[in-house]
Protein backbone atom coordinates (compact mmCIF):
# COMPACT_ATOMS: atom_id res chain seq x y z
CA UNK A 1 0.00 0.00 0.00
CA UNK A 2 1.38 3.27 -0.64
CA UNK A 3 1.55 6.87 0.93
CA UNK A 4 -1.41 8.18 -0.78
CA UNK A 5 -3.10 4.81 -0.12
CA UNK A 6 -2.90 5.37 3.44
CA UNK A 7 -3.31 8.62 3.57
CA UNK A 8 -6.75 8.07 1.84
CA UNK A 9 -8.09 5.26 3.97
CA UNK A 10 -7.23 7.68 7.25
CA UNK A 11 -9.18 10.49 5.65
CA UNK A 12 -11.64 8.44 5.22
CA UNK A 13 -11.62 6.66 8.56
CA UNK A 14 -11.65 10.07 9.83
CA UNK A 15 -14.11 11.13 7.67
CA UNK A 16 -16.49 8.11 8.60
CA UNK A 17 -15.70 8.68 12.73
CA UNK A 18 -17.08 12.28 12.16
CA UNK A 19 -20.07 11.98 10.06
CA UNK A 20 -20.89 8.66 12.76
CA UNK A 21 -19.90 11.56 15.73
CA UNK A 22 -22.34 13.66 13.85
CA UNK A 23 -25.09 11.94 13.46
CA UNK A 24 -25.20 10.47 17.18
CA UNK A 25 -25.19 14.14 18.15
CA UNK A 26 -27.92 15.24 15.75
CA UNK A 27 -29.63 12.14 16.95
CA UNK A 28 -29.28 12.68 20.44
CA UNK A 29 -30.36 16.66 20.48
CA UNK A 30 -33.63 15.68 18.11
CA UNK A 31 -34.91 12.83 20.89
CA UNK A 32 -34.59 15.46 23.76
CA UNK A 33 -35.96 18.36 22.43
CA UNK A 34 -38.37 17.31 18.84
CA UNK A 35 -41.89 16.75 20.16
CA UNK A 36 -43.21 16.28 16.84
CA UNK A 37 -42.30 12.20 15.75
CA UNK A 38 -42.68 12.68 12.11
CA UNK A 39 -40.17 15.78 12.32
CA UNK A 40 -37.91 13.61 14.72
CA UNK A 41 -37.87 10.42 12.36
CA UNK A 42 -37.21 13.06 9.56
CA UNK A 43 -34.28 14.35 11.02
CA UNK A 44 -32.43 11.33 12.26
CA UNK A 45 -32.86 9.87 8.68
CA UNK A 46 -31.45 13.16 7.50
CA UNK A 47 -28.72 13.67 9.66
CA UNK A 48 -27.27 9.63 9.35
CA UNK A 49 -28.06 9.58 5.55
CA UNK A 50 -26.56 12.64 4.66
CA UNK A 51 -23.40 12.80 5.83
CA UNK A 52 -22.50 16.08 7.08
CA UNK A 53 -24.97 18.10 4.85
CA UNK A 54 -27.59 16.60 6.82
CA UNK A 55 -25.80 18.03 10.37
CA UNK A 56 -25.28 20.99 8.83
CA UNK A 57 -28.94 21.45 7.40
CA UNK A 58 -30.24 20.77 11.17
CA UNK A 59 -28.01 22.75 12.60
CA UNK A 60 -28.88 26.03 10.27
CA UNK A 61 -32.62 25.03 10.53
CA UNK A 62 -33.36 22.46 12.81
CA UNK A 63 -32.85 24.07 15.85
CA UNK A 64 -35.19 26.57 17.85
CA UNK A 65 -32.18 29.54 18.93
CA UNK A 66 -35.24 31.50 19.76
CA UNK A 67 -35.38 31.31 23.45
CA UNK A 68 -37.24 34.11 25.67
CA UNK A 69 -38.00 33.67 29.59
CA UNK A 70 -40.71 31.37 30.29
CA UNK A 71 -42.43 34.09 31.88
CA UNK A 72 -43.59 37.13 30.06
CA UNK A 73 -42.01 40.48 31.12
CA UNK A 74 -45.06 42.08 32.97
CA UNK A 75 -46.23 38.52 33.47
CA UNK A 76 -46.31 39.05 37.05
CA UNK A 77 -48.57 42.28 36.85
CA UNK A 78 -51.35 40.80 34.06
CA UNK A 79 -51.78 37.67 35.97
CA UNK A 80 -54.96 37.43 37.81
CA UNK A 81 -55.98 36.40 41.10
CA UNK A 82 -58.27 33.07 41.38
CA UNK A 83 -61.11 34.66 42.19
CA UNK A 84 -60.79 37.14 39.98
CA UNK A 85 -59.86 34.69 37.28
CA UNK A 86 -63.35 32.58 38.27
CA UNK A 87 -65.13 36.20 37.81
CA UNK A 88 -64.73 36.38 34.31
CA UNK A 89 -65.63 32.79 33.22
CA UNK A 90 -69.39 32.58 31.19
CA UNK A 91 -71.53 29.55 32.31
CA UNK A 92 -72.61 28.89 28.78
CA UNK A 93 -71.57 25.98 26.28
CA UNK A 94 -68.41 28.34 25.59
CA UNK A 95 -67.29 27.80 29.95
CA UNK A 96 -64.76 25.55 29.53
CA UNK A 97 -63.45 27.80 26.26
CA UNK A 98 -62.74 30.12 28.66
CA UNK A 99 -61.33 27.67 30.96
CA UNK A 100 -58.65 26.16 28.49
CA UNK A 101 -57.72 29.20 27.17
CA UNK A 102 -56.80 30.39 30.33
CA UNK A 103 -54.62 27.94 30.93
CA UNK A 104 -53.19 27.79 27.30
CA UNK A 105 -52.53 31.66 27.96
CA UNK A 106 -52.00 32.17 31.79
CA UNK A 107 -53.45 35.25 31.16
CA UNK A 108 -56.60 36.69 32.45
CA UNK A 109 -59.97 37.51 30.57
CA UNK A 110 -60.46 41.23 30.49
CA UNK A 111 -64.07 42.56 30.90
CA UNK A 112 -65.48 46.20 29.58
CA UNK A 113 -63.81 46.61 26.41
CA UNK A 114 -64.54 48.19 22.97
CA UNK A 115 -63.76 46.99 19.81
CA UNK A 116 -64.94 48.17 16.49
CA UNK A 117 -63.74 46.60 13.52
CA UNK A 118 -63.03 48.98 9.80
CA UNK A 119 -62.27 47.12 6.21
CA UNK A 120 -58.81 47.55 4.63
CA UNK A 121 -56.38 50.50 4.57
CA UNK A 122 -59.75 52.54 3.53
CA UNK A 123 -61.25 52.85 7.22
CA UNK A 124 -58.52 51.93 9.71
CA UNK A 125 -55.46 53.91 8.22
CA UNK A 126 -57.09 57.51 8.75
CA UNK A 127 -58.36 55.92 12.42
CA UNK A 128 -54.79 54.85 12.92
CA UNK A 129 -52.95 58.41 12.00
CA UNK A 130 -55.69 60.23 13.92
CA UNK A 131 -54.43 58.42 16.98
CA UNK A 132 -51.13 59.01 16.33
CA UNK A 133 -51.38 62.68 15.90
CA UNK A 134 -53.58 62.75 19.07
CA UNK A 135 -50.86 60.71 21.07
CA UNK A 136 -49.25 62.20 24.25
CA UNK A 137 -47.29 60.05 26.10
CA UNK A 138 -46.36 56.93 23.81
CA UNK A 139 -46.73 55.04 20.29
CA UNK A 140 -45.75 51.85 19.59
CA UNK A 141 -46.39 50.12 16.34
CA UNK A 142 -45.50 46.23 15.12
CA UNK A 143 -45.75 45.70 11.42
CA UNK A 144 -44.57 42.95 9.57
CA UNK A 145 -44.86 44.88 6.00
CA UNK A 146 -44.40 48.64 6.26
CA UNK A 147 -43.93 50.22 2.73
CA UNK A 148 -42.24 53.01 1.80
CA UNK A 149 -45.01 54.50 -0.57
CA UNK A 150 -48.02 56.78 -0.68
CA UNK A 151 -49.73 54.97 2.51
CA UNK A 152 -46.45 54.55 4.30
CA UNK A 153 -45.57 58.47 4.07
CA UNK A 154 -48.20 58.90 5.67
CA UNK A 155 -47.26 57.31 8.60
CA UNK A 156 -43.73 58.23 8.52
CA UNK A 157 -44.67 62.09 8.80
CA UNK A 158 -46.84 61.34 11.50
CA UNK A 159 -44.79 59.45 13.77
CA UNK A 160 -41.74 61.60 12.77
CA UNK A 161 -44.14 64.49 14.10
CA UNK A 162 -45.31 62.71 17.37
CA UNK A 163 -41.24 62.19 18.22
CA UNK A 164 -40.72 65.97 17.83
CA UNK A 165 -43.67 66.87 19.83
CA UNK A 166 -41.96 64.58 22.53
CA UNK A 167 -43.82 61.54 22.34
CA UNK A 168 -42.26 58.07 23.11
CA UNK A 169 -42.07 56.67 19.79
CA UNK A 170 -41.28 52.95 19.00
CA UNK A 171 -41.13 51.30 15.51
CA UNK A 172 -40.88 47.36 14.86
CA UNK A 173 -40.68 45.63 11.54
CA UNK A 174 -40.10 42.54 10.59
CA UNK A 175 -36.54 41.90 9.34
CA UNK A 176 -37.96 40.03 5.96
CA UNK A 177 -41.57 40.92 5.30
CA UNK A 178 -40.14 45.13 5.94
CA UNK A 179 -37.75 44.01 3.30
CA UNK A 180 -34.20 42.01 4.07
CA UNK A 181 -32.37 44.32 1.48
CA UNK A 182 -33.71 47.20 1.78
CA UNK A 183 -36.12 48.68 4.28
CA UNK A 184 -36.96 52.29 2.89
CA UNK A 185 -39.22 53.22 6.36
CA UNK A 186 -36.78 52.22 8.55
CA UNK A 187 -34.42 53.95 6.92
CA UNK A 188 -36.31 57.11 6.76
CA UNK A 189 -37.29 56.51 10.34
CA UNK A 190 -33.75 56.27 11.33
CA UNK A 191 -32.81 58.92 9.75
CA UNK A 192 -35.66 61.44 11.24
CA UNK A 193 -34.54 59.99 15.02
CA UNK A 194 -37.31 57.75 14.95
CA UNK A 195 -36.67 54.61 17.68
CA UNK A 196 -36.64 51.91 14.80
CA UNK A 197 -35.68 48.38 15.03
CA UNK A 198 -36.02 45.43 13.01
CA UNK A 199 -36.90 42.35 14.27
CA UNK A 200 -34.70 39.28 13.48
CA UNK A 201 -32.50 40.85 10.93
CA UNK A 202 -29.00 40.18 9.62
CA UNK A 203 -26.75 39.58 7.02
CA UNK A 204 -24.43 37.65 8.62
CA UNK A 205 -24.43 34.28 7.70
CA UNK A 206 -24.17 32.29 11.45
CA UNK A 207 -27.75 34.49 12.03
CA UNK A 208 -29.02 33.07 9.17
CA UNK A 209 -31.34 30.58 10.71
CA UNK A 210 -33.21 33.37 12.09
CA UNK A 211 -34.65 34.40 8.00
CA UNK A 212 -37.16 31.61 8.83
CA UNK A 213 -38.91 33.28 11.66
CA UNK A 214 -40.74 36.07 11.07
CA UNK A 215 -42.64 38.76 13.51
CA UNK A 216 -46.33 38.39 11.45
CA UNK A 217 -47.99 40.25 14.36
CA UNK A 218 -49.41 44.04 13.04
CA UNK A 219 -49.59 46.04 16.40
CA UNK A 220 -50.50 50.31 16.90
CA UNK A 221 -50.67 50.70 20.59
CA UNK A 222 -51.25 54.83 21.21
CA UNK A 223 -50.42 56.04 25.11
CA UNK A 224 -51.32 52.48 26.65
CA UNK A 225 -54.83 53.09 26.06
CA UNK A 226 -55.90 52.79 22.24
CA UNK A 227 -54.84 49.51 20.13
CA UNK A 228 -55.39 48.47 16.58
CA UNK A 229 -54.41 45.28 15.44
CA UNK A 230 -55.61 42.48 12.93
CA UNK A 231 -54.45 41.44 9.54
CA UNK A 232 -53.73 44.81 8.15
CA UNK A 233 -49.88 45.50 7.34
CA UNK A 234 -48.77 49.13 5.79
CA UNK A 235 -48.76 49.56 2.43
CA UNK A 236 -50.80 51.03 -0.86
CA UNK A 237 -51.91 48.23 -2.24
CA UNK A 238 -55.03 47.99 1.19
CA UNK A 239 -56.28 51.26 0.30
CA UNK A 240 -59.20 49.56 -2.50
CA UNK A 241 -60.50 53.16 -3.28
CA UNK A 242 -57.33 54.51 -5.23
CA UNK A 243 -57.41 51.55 -7.48
CA UNK A 244 -53.64 49.60 -6.33
CA UNK A 245 -52.41 47.60 -9.44
CA UNK A 246 -52.92 44.10 -6.94
CA UNK A 247 -55.84 45.67 -4.31
CA UNK A 248 -55.73 43.57 -1.21
CA UNK A 249 -58.84 43.64 1.12
CA UNK A 250 -58.39 43.52 5.15
CA UNK A 251 -59.76 43.84 8.09
CA UNK A 252 -58.64 45.45 11.04
CA UNK A 253 -59.65 46.25 14.69
CA UNK A 254 -59.60 49.46 16.88
CA UNK A 255 -60.02 47.81 20.99
CA UNK A 256 -60.20 50.06 24.02
CA UNK A 257 -60.18 49.04 27.09
CA UNK A 258 -58.17 46.68 29.79
CA UNK A 259 -57.36 44.10 27.24
CA UNK A 260 -55.10 47.37 26.10
CA UNK A 261 -52.51 46.26 28.37
CA UNK A 262 -52.33 42.87 27.48
CA UNK A 263 -51.27 44.27 23.63
CA UNK A 264 -49.12 46.83 24.93
CA UNK A 265 -47.10 44.00 26.63
CA UNK A 266 -46.93 42.16 24.26
CA UNK A 267 -45.19 44.85 22.40
CA UNK A 268 -43.08 45.56 25.20
CA UNK A 269 -41.78 41.81 24.93
CA UNK A 270 -40.75 41.68 21.31
CA UNK A 271 -38.68 45.13 21.59
CA UNK A 272 -37.03 44.68 24.24
CA UNK A 273 -36.22 41.26 22.56
CA UNK A 274 -35.19 42.80 19.62
CA UNK A 275 -33.22 45.75 21.00
CA UNK A 276 -32.69 45.18 24.98
CA UNK A 277 -34.28 48.10 26.10
CA UNK A 278 -37.48 47.59 28.19
CA UNK A 279 -40.15 50.23 28.34
CA UNK A 280 -41.12 51.72 31.29
CA UNK A 281 -44.44 52.26 33.30
CA UNK A 282 -45.67 55.52 31.16
CA UNK A 283 -46.64 52.44 28.52
CA UNK A 284 -48.93 50.86 31.28
CA UNK A 285 -51.50 53.48 32.58
CA UNK A 286 -54.64 52.17 34.71
CA UNK A 287 -57.52 51.11 32.18
CA UNK A 288 -61.08 51.47 33.63
CA UNK A 289 -63.94 49.27 31.84
CA UNK A 290 -65.72 51.48 28.87
CA UNK A 291 -67.40 49.06 27.05
CA UNK A 292 -68.93 45.36 27.29
CA UNK A 293 -66.57 42.73 25.36
CA UNK A 294 -64.59 40.09 27.24
CA UNK A 295 -61.32 40.28 25.33
CA UNK A 296 -58.22 38.31 25.98
CA UNK A 297 -54.73 38.55 24.07
CA UNK A 298 -53.54 35.32 22.37
CA UNK A 299 -49.53 35.52 21.73
CA UNK A 300 -47.93 32.73 19.86
CA UNK A 301 -44.55 32.08 18.58
CA UNK A 302 -41.21 29.49 18.59
CA UNK A 303 -40.22 30.97 21.60
CA UNK A 304 -43.55 29.57 23.04
CA UNK A 305 -43.90 26.26 25.15
CA UNK A 306 -46.40 25.93 23.00
CA UNK A 307 -48.50 26.55 19.47
CA UNK A 308 -50.88 28.87 21.71
CA UNK A 309 -53.04 30.27 19.21
CA UNK A 310 -53.00 26.48 17.13
CA UNK A 311 -54.57 25.26 20.62
CA UNK A 312 -56.68 27.71 21.44
CA UNK A 313 -58.12 27.23 18.07
CA UNK A 314 -58.63 23.53 18.30
CA UNK A 315 -60.31 23.88 21.77
CA UNK A 316 -62.61 26.63 20.00
CA UNK A 317 -64.08 23.81 17.69
CA UNK A 318 -64.11 21.42 20.16
CA UNK A 319 -66.31 23.25 22.14
CA UNK A 320 -68.73 24.62 19.22
CA UNK A 321 -72.24 23.02 19.41
CA UNK A 322 -73.67 25.05 16.51
CA UNK A 323 -71.27 26.93 14.06
CA UNK A 324 -67.90 27.17 13.28
CA UNK A 325 -66.97 29.73 10.58
CA UNK A 326 -63.25 30.60 9.17
CA UNK A 327 -61.99 33.40 6.98
CA UNK A 328 -58.48 33.23 6.16
CA UNK A 329 -56.17 34.36 3.07
CA UNK A 330 -54.07 30.54 3.19
CA UNK A 331 -55.44 27.62 4.34
CA UNK A 332 -53.09 24.59 5.05
CA UNK A 333 -53.51 23.31 8.70
CA UNK A 334 -52.02 20.41 10.06
CA UNK A 335 -53.62 17.08 10.13
CA UNK A 336 -55.18 17.78 14.02
CA UNK A 337 -57.06 20.81 13.15
CA UNK A 338 -57.99 18.92 9.54
CA UNK A 339 -59.44 16.85 11.46
CA UNK A 340 -61.10 18.71 14.45
CA UNK A 341 -62.95 20.44 11.37
CA UNK A 342 -64.31 17.31 9.36
CA UNK A 343 -65.47 15.72 13.23
CA UNK A 344 -67.37 19.08 14.00
CA UNK A 345 -69.29 18.99 10.96
CA UNK A 346 -69.53 15.19 10.89
CA UNK A 347 -71.55 15.94 14.47
CA UNK A 348 -73.93 18.05 12.54
CA UNK A 349 -71.73 21.75 13.14
CA UNK A 350 -72.42 23.90 10.72
CA UNK A 351 -68.66 24.23 9.27
CA UNK A 352 -67.55 27.45 6.82
CA UNK A 353 -64.94 27.81 5.53
CA UNK A 354 -64.18 31.35 3.36
CA UNK A 355 -60.72 31.69 1.11
CA UNK A 356 -60.14 33.56 -1.65
CA UNK A 357 -60.58 32.30 -5.03
CA UNK A 358 -56.61 32.87 -5.65
CA UNK A 359 -53.94 34.11 -3.47
CA UNK A 360 -50.96 36.53 -3.99
CA UNK A 361 -49.36 33.05 -3.94
CA UNK A 362 -49.49 30.31 -6.25
CA UNK A 363 -48.05 27.21 -4.48
CA UNK A 364 -50.09 28.01 -0.81
CA UNK A 365 -52.86 27.62 -3.25
CA UNK A 366 -51.55 24.54 -5.53
CA UNK A 367 -51.09 23.06 -1.84
CA UNK A 368 -54.82 23.45 -0.11
CA UNK A 369 -56.62 21.47 -2.64
CA UNK A 370 -55.45 18.55 -1.08
CA UNK A 371 -56.80 19.06 2.48
CA UNK A 372 -60.11 20.21 1.19
CA UNK A 373 -61.47 17.23 -0.39
CA UNK A 374 -61.54 15.32 2.96
CA UNK A 375 -63.38 18.51 4.55
CA UNK A 376 -65.74 18.83 1.86
CA UNK A 377 -66.86 14.65 1.96
CA UNK A 378 -66.97 15.31 6.26
CA UNK A 379 -69.89 18.02 5.37
CA UNK A 380 -67.88 21.08 5.47
CA UNK A 381 -68.97 24.04 3.33
CA UNK A 382 -65.67 25.99 1.23
CA UNK A 383 -66.56 29.52 -0.18
CA UNK A 384 -64.65 30.73 -2.88
CA UNK A 385 -64.58 34.39 -2.48
CA UNK A 386 -63.65 36.59 -5.66
CA UNK A 387 -61.28 39.76 -6.43
CA UNK A 388 -59.50 41.39 -4.72
CA UNK A 389 -57.73 39.31 -2.79
CA UNK A 390 -58.88 39.14 0.76
CA UNK A 391 -56.28 39.09 3.67
CA UNK A 392 -58.72 38.97 6.38
CA UNK A 393 -58.43 36.45 9.66
CA UNK A 394 -61.31 36.01 11.27
CA UNK A 395 -63.01 32.74 13.05
CA UNK A 396 -66.48 32.73 15.03
CA UNK A 397 -67.98 30.15 17.36
CA UNK A 398 -71.49 29.60 17.40
CA UNK A 399 -72.00 33.31 16.54
CA UNK A 400 -70.93 34.23 20.09
CA UNK A 401 -66.84 33.66 20.21
CA UNK A 402 -64.78 35.28 18.01
CA UNK A 403 -61.17 34.74 17.43
CA UNK A 404 -59.22 37.90 15.52
CA UNK A 405 -55.36 38.84 14.79
CA UNK A 406 -52.68 38.26 12.48
CA UNK A 407 -52.22 34.19 12.17
CA UNK A 408 -53.17 32.83 9.11
CA UNK A 409 -54.22 29.00 8.96
CA UNK A 410 -51.09 27.39 8.10
CA UNK A 411 -48.25 25.69 9.62
CA UNK A 412 -45.92 28.79 9.41
CA UNK A 413 -48.34 30.84 11.47
CA UNK A 414 -49.22 28.18 14.15
CA UNK A 415 -45.66 26.82 14.56
CA UNK A 416 -43.19 29.56 13.29
CA UNK A 417 -43.84 33.29 13.31
CA UNK A 418 -44.32 35.32 15.84
CA UNK A 419 -48.46 36.10 15.84
CA UNK A 420 -50.68 38.15 17.95
CA UNK A 421 -54.77 36.90 18.13
CA UNK A 422 -57.72 38.71 20.37
CA UNK A 423 -60.15 36.27 21.31
CA UNK A 424 -63.68 38.01 21.91
CA UNK A 425 -66.86 36.90 24.09
CA UNK A 426 -69.36 38.97 22.99
CA UNK A 427 -72.42 37.75 20.29
CA UNK A 428 -73.22 40.98 18.54
CA UNK A 429 -69.44 41.24 17.45
CA UNK A 430 -69.10 37.99 16.30
CA UNK A 431 -72.50 38.36 14.30
CA UNK A 432 -70.96 41.91 12.87
CA UNK A 433 -67.88 39.23 11.61
CA UNK A 434 -70.12 36.94 10.28
CA UNK A 435 -72.02 40.00 8.52
CA UNK A 436 -69.34 41.16 7.20
CA UNK A 437 -68.53 38.21 4.91
CA UNK A 438 -70.78 37.05 2.73
CA UNK A 439 -70.35 33.21 0.59
CA UNK A 440 -70.01 33.48 -2.23
CA UNK A 441 -69.20 30.57 -4.96
CA UNK A 442 -69.55 26.99 -3.04
CA UNK A 443 -66.39 24.56 -4.06
CA UNK A 444 -67.68 21.26 -4.71
CA UNK A 445 -65.96 18.01 -4.86
CA UNK A 446 -66.99 17.51 -8.62
CA UNK A 447 -64.89 20.68 -8.73
CA UNK A 448 -61.50 18.68 -7.11
CA UNK A 449 -62.49 15.63 -8.67
CA UNK A 450 -62.30 17.53 -12.52
CA UNK A 451 -58.62 18.42 -11.87
CA UNK A 452 -56.44 16.58 -14.67
CA UNK A 453 -53.81 14.31 -13.37
CA UNK A 454 -50.85 17.09 -14.00
CA UNK A 455 -52.70 19.82 -11.65
CA UNK A 456 -53.49 17.19 -9.30
CA UNK A 457 -49.89 15.62 -9.18
CA UNK A 458 -48.55 19.31 -9.04
CA UNK A 459 -50.83 19.78 -6.15
CA UNK A 460 -49.82 16.75 -3.92
CA UNK A 461 -46.13 17.94 -4.43
CA UNK A 462 -47.26 21.52 -3.36
CA UNK A 463 -48.31 19.62 -0.53
CA UNK A 464 -45.32 18.29 0.78
CA UNK A 465 -43.59 21.92 1.31
CA UNK A 466 -46.48 22.51 3.93
CA UNK A 467 -44.18 22.80 7.07
CA UNK A 468 -42.25 25.57 5.26
CA UNK A 469 -45.15 27.82 3.00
Amino acid sequence: MTVDDNLAAVVGATAAVAHVALAVAVTVHVLLYKRSVGAAVSWIGIAWLSPFLGGLLYAIIGINRVKRRAQRLRRQHLLPAADDAAATVTRDSLTPLEYAVGRVTGLPSKPGNIVEMMHSGDEAYPRMLEEIGKAKSTIGLCSYIFRADSAGEKFHEALIAAQQRGVKVRVLIDGVGGGYFWSGTYNRLRKAGVPVARFLHSYFLWRTPFVNLRNHRKLLVIDGRVAFTGGLNIGAENVIAENPPHPVRDTHFRIEGPVVEQLTDAFADDWQFTTGEPLDDDWFPTLEPVGTVLARVVPSGPDEDMEQIEFVTLHAISCARDSIRVVTPYFLPGEPLTMALGLAAMRGIKVDILLPENSNHAILDWARRVPLRPLIEAGCRIWMMPAPFDHSKLMTIDDSWSFIGSANWDTRSFRLNFELNVELHDAAFARQIVDSKKPQRCLTLAEIDGDPLPIRLRNSAARLLQPYL
